[in-house]
């Protein structure tokens, strides 16, 4: 199966999701770098008190959990420091 994070529709396996209110899975606390699946809800922004966008972000951790946090939320990376 392939994952495509920006499929215009939901996968079945988003309906069971829990809000994280943490960037990370609620109930191993794995990051969202370790999910099994990503699906990104690009189709329905949300815009914050500063005018800028949010999405919804869903996660299939390893242990199972599905868990979605906003992409405002997401802590700084330093994975473009990498190449």
């Amino acid at each position: 199966m392939t994952m495509d994070a920006f499929a215009p529709t939901p996968p079945e396996w988003t309906n069971t999701a829990i809000h994280a209110y943490e960037f990370c899975c609620p109930n191993c606390h794995s990051s969202s770098l370790e999910a099994v699946q990503v699906w990104i809800n690009r189709r329905s922004p949300v815009m914050t008190e500063e005018y800028r966008r949010k999405w919804q972000e869903f996660y299939q951790c390893h242990c199972a959990c599905v868990w979605w946090a906003w992409s405002s939320d997401r802590p700084p990376t330093n994975l473009k420091d990498q190449y």
